[in-house]
């Protein structure tokens, strides 16, 4: 498994990810949750579904 989820998309993912799931868990709507998908992305670097499009945020090493 290549990353391709780069440095920005990451932290932002991770921000993203920390607030809704932090929302959920003070009592926020159910569909708060879904900031688990974001957080773990963006902590393992890897999104699935960039493949489909072969989207990558992350630079390239030559």
């Amino acid at each position: 498994m290549k990353s391709n989820v780069g440095g920005i998309d990451r932290t932002l993912r991770i921000i993203v990810g920390l607030a809704l799931v932090a929302w959920a868990f003070m009592g926020g709507p159910v569909w708060a949750w879904i900031g688990v998908l974001p957080l773990a992305t963006g902590t393992i670097g890897w999104c699935p579904a960039y493949l489909p499009f072969g989207i990558k945020t992350c630079s390239t090493k030559k």
